[in-house]
């Protein structure tokens, strides 16, 4: 085994790393083989995109950096798609890839690629090691820069002659990187206090900041001693359970609207909450948020609580001297309309669980799947319609036990983040709930799950489109017209089949009765379980997409 390889798999094992993701070949065998005889679990996947998505998924979950290995060129420019993601996400990621002998650029070398110099944009540090002597330090200046403030993704650039070089007998050997976190400033901290004294339609957002940052804990205090109404982003669903009595998820534009003083805990004035114009023009902000830079961003500041997310939480809810006002459920009007708002939603929204038209909607599906899942079930949701709808669907009462494409917002993720999730969570059941054009990107990881022995349950929605499909005869009709929609896709393709070649379970199912029972099955196994779960296609629709700057 080589000194450079070695001296990576010990410098990795120092900064805490359990487990690496990735996808091997010249010239990063060697690291894999090092990687694995210091006890560290190497999961070989079949696409470095997915590898790279469960190395960021993996980020999320466990608070520390995941680590992805990619082989040079190619490799590192497939994995980029997790490092941009986790960029954006704000997960700490790092990718580690193999390059060209250094002696060899510009030569014309095998997958010879400007790697450290195309991770640059996209990563808050990308750096090659120069010798055996410095992988340490630039692997611990790596997860240092992930780590820190807002997290982020990280590039560490090898080329083949280190890899394979000597190891010299005296190492500098870093400590493992642990984040400092900080206080807001205590006199901003009052100032906020006193606005949320004196609203009287006050609403806390609650964002995936704070299910990253573990604040669950000191926003479910500040919950409960200010009795505001609170509205949790997918992805901070559970950081105060889902069926807490002041969730006002059900009325979501209602609450937007009508608040007069938000509170963004680990929330981004994004695409997600519409860039604040759904805000009421006289609103009142506060945002707390560990990094400075994010304070402000299209939409202007009554107060900035700049600090670790729970610790500053903890600050602002010793400053109030209790709820907003003596009895919420009495006394405020905003609690009282949120309230039958979102009593009138669900009550529309149990209807479509209920239907009995074949093929099955969405909606009932949906209904099938979730009062079957553990209460501690880990959900993975991937597609456009199907995780869009998914959102309003499933509850949680744990942070981190849901997780989607977030803010990038990009499709293929699905396997990636579940198998990065079953090995986090190894006494829970992971369910990815994905959409069938969204499956496509990342099918085959279905075999890197049956070799890592997880027991994933996979339930593919398949409307035979992406956002929408067509029925058989719909789709030959078009195609014999030469008019088929781009968004069609092969009618009632059997992906159950792809899992019964790579030794799971499949289940084909049409109707209600089918979908519960194979979930059951699925749950009550130890093995992969994949459901192709056919619902109606819903023909060709126009698609719009001018919400998004609404």
């Amino acid at each position: 085994m080589s000194g450079g390889a070695l001296v990576l798999a010990r410098a990795l094992k120092q900064q805490g790393v359990e487990v690496v993701f990735g996808i091997v070949g010249i010239p990063v065998v060697e690291i894999a083989d090092a990687i694995q005889a210091e006890g560290i679990r190497f999961i070989g996947f079949r696409n470095e995109q997915s590898c790279s998505y469960a190395a960021s998924a993996w980020g999320y979950l466990a608070q520390q950096p995941g680590v992805c290995l990619a082989v040079s060129g190619p490799g590192v420019v497939h994995a980029l798609a997790g490092v941009v993601h986790s960029q954006v996400n704000t997960w700490p990621m790092v990718l580690i890839g193999g390059a060209c002998e250094a002696a060899l650029e510009g030569a014309g070398a095998f997958q010879e690629c400007r790697q450290v110099e195309m991770c640059r944009p996209y990563a808050k540090y990308s750096a090659r090691a120069q010798t055996v002597a410095h992988i340490p330090s630039v692997v611990e200046r790596a997860f240092a820069h992930a780590a820190s403030g807002r997290p982020g993704a990280a590039y560490v650039d090898l080329p083949a002659d280190i890899i394979q070089g000597a190891a010299p007998e005296a190492l500098f050997d870093p400590p493992r990187f642990r984040p400092a976190v900080g206080l807001a400033d205590p006199q901003a901290v009052a100032r906020a206090a006193r606005l949320l004294a004196a609203a009287r339609s006050p609403l806390l957002v609650v964002g995936k900041g704070a299910a990253y940052a573990r604040a669950e804990a000191q926003v479910r205090a500040l919950v409960e001693k200010y009795q505001a109404p609170f509205l949790p982003t997918p992805m901070g669903k559970g950081v105060v359970p889902d069926a807490h009595p002041r969730n006002a998820a059900s009325a979501r534009s209602a609450a937007l609207a009508g608040a007069d003083v938000i509170v963004l805990l680990g929330a981004r004035v994004n695409w997600l909450l519409h860039f604040g114009r759904r805000f009421a023009p006289t609103a009142k902000l506060i945002q707390i948020d560990v990094c400075a830079e994010e304070m402000g961003v299209n939409v202007p500041l009554a107060e900035a609580l700049v600090g670790h997310l729970p610790l500053v939480v903890q600050q602002l809810t010793d400053a109030l001297e209790g709820p907003f006002v003596p009895d919420p459920d009495a006394d405020s009007e905003f609690v009282r309309m949120l309230a039958a708002r979102a009593q009138s939603n669900a009550e529309r929204q149990r209807e479509k669980y209920l239907s009995d038209a074949l093929p099955m909607s969405y909606y009932r599906a949906f209904a099938e799947i979730k009062r079957r899942l553990p209460a501690d079930v880990v959900l993975v949701s991937e597609g456009a319609n199907t995780m869009d709808i998914a959102r309003t669907v499933f509850d949680f009462d744990e942070p981190r036990r849901r997780l989607d494409c977030a803010t990038f917002a990009n499709m293929g993720v699905g396997m990636g983040f579940a198998i990065a999730a079953q090995l986090y969570y190894t006494q829970s059941r992971v369910v990815a709930v994905v959409g069938d054009s969204a499956f496509g990107f990342s099918a085959m990881e279905l075999e890197t799950a049956v070799r890592a022995r997880l027991p994933l349950v996979v339930v593919v929605i398949n409307n035979s489109g992406i956002y929408f499909g067509l029925d058989r005869e719909q789709y030959e009709e078009r195609e014999r017209a030469g008019t088929l929609p781009s968004t069609a896709l092969t009618p009632e393709v059997r992906y159950e089949l792809i899992a019964e070649a790579v030794g799971a379970k499949g289940y084909l199912v049409r109707t209600p009765e089918e979908l519960g029972s194979a979930v059951e099955q699925a749950l009550a196994s130890d093995g992969l379980s994949l459901i192709n779960c056919l619902i109606a296609p819903g023909g060709q629709q126009k698609l719009d997409f001018a919400w998004m700057a609404k």
